[in-house]
């Protein structure tokens, strides 16, 4: 979705100890957020500072542990997996107790979608650091990969009750609450994301899907929410779709239109078919949602968060 938690935009520059106050504070926002993959190039130290750990004057043996954390961010940089969690696993068995070392190693399996592996690094992080909000913010997004969608919910909220500006910002909690079944629960979530993103077709359409299974398609599309001047292709045109004034032929063709480049046109058609089979399967035909969401799982897969929404939702039709 184009919605996103503020640190997306975020910077993690010049954290270096723990004795620079507005840096820590800086630190905590960031891991408070739910430290995203640009920020992921300080780690080591902003879990540090954010946890309460020891950064400065660390032991002889603690150094060794850096050097290991470090080692393995480097060589997951460098999409080389089985050496980063090689270099995580030694800091983890050198320091078995330090959070760090499991947080780091659970954000490797994370980014590599090994979610069941990222779920349980994160949760030997918060039985060490259990006010630690944006590790269950990490720990919600992996569960919602696994289809622990309750799970998910219970710890996003946690996450909310923690940093509570943050709750009309969670539109990732309105896509859980979907797929557990808590049809209110998510409309509730998708208005309320609508006073702070206003122009999203994304949450225009998830707020219908929960009306719809709740109330029925009519319903929904009478109560579909206005979006005037969403610009990613074919976005304006999905809008349509549910709102009745435009065909699913028509879809594709705005994804496919003015002969984009070939990851352009990967992406447009990755958006095209994830929402045309959500448009389907909330008109009770299973047959042509199966069809659509597979494409965009599968054909047109992509490597961000709708994506895992894709390949969640292809499980369940599986």
């Amino acid at each position: 979705m184009v919605f996103c938690f503020t640190t997306k935009q975020s910077g993690c520059k010049g954290v270096r100890r723990l004795g620079c106050e507005r840096k820590d504070r800086a630190a905590l926002r960031l891991l408070h957020a739910g430290i995203t993959n640009k920020a992921f190039c300080a780690f080591n130290t902003i879990c540090a500072i954010a946890l309460g750990l020891a950064v400065a004057s660390a032991p002889a043996a603690e150094v060794t542990v850096e050097e290991l954390l470090n080692q393995a961010h480097a060589a997951h940089q460098k999409g080389e997996h089985a050496q980063a969690v090689s270099f995580a696993n030694r800091a983890v068995a050198a320091a078995p107790t330090n959070a760090r070392c499991y947080y780091v190693r659970g954000r490797i399996y994370a980014e590599s979608r090994e979610a069941a592996k990222a779920v349980a690094d994160f949760e030997r992080v918060l039985g060490m650091e259990p006010r630690a909000p944006g590790v269950y913010q990490l720990r919600g997004v992996e569960h919602f990969k696994l289809g622990h969608f309750k799970e998910s919910i219970a710890d996003f909220d946690r996450y909310i009750e923690l940093v509570p500006k943050e709750r009309p910002h969670h539109w990732r909690r309105g896509i859980s609450c979907y797929y557990a079944g808590r049809y209110e629960e998510g409309r509730k979530q998708f208005e309320l994301h609508q006073t702070v993103n206003s122009n999203d077709v994304e949450n225009a359409v998830w707020h219908y899907l929960c009306v719809a299974r709740s109330e029925g398609v009519e319903k929904a599309r009478a109560s579909l929410i206005p979006i005037q001047d969403d610009r990613r292709i074919p976005m304006m045109k999905i809008h349509e779709l549910f709102g009745g004034k435009a065909r699913p032929d028509d879809v594709l063709a705005a994804a496919q239109a003015n002969t984009p480049s070939p990851d352009q046109l990967a992406h447009q058609l990755f958006y095209a078919h994830l929402y045309l089979g959500l448009y389907y399967e909330a008109a009770g035909n299973r047959k042509l949602a199966r069809e659509h969401i597979l494409k965009a799982a599968e054909d047109y897969q992509q490597d961000h968060s709708m994506g895992d929404v894709a390949r969640v939702h292809a499980r369940l039709l599986r």
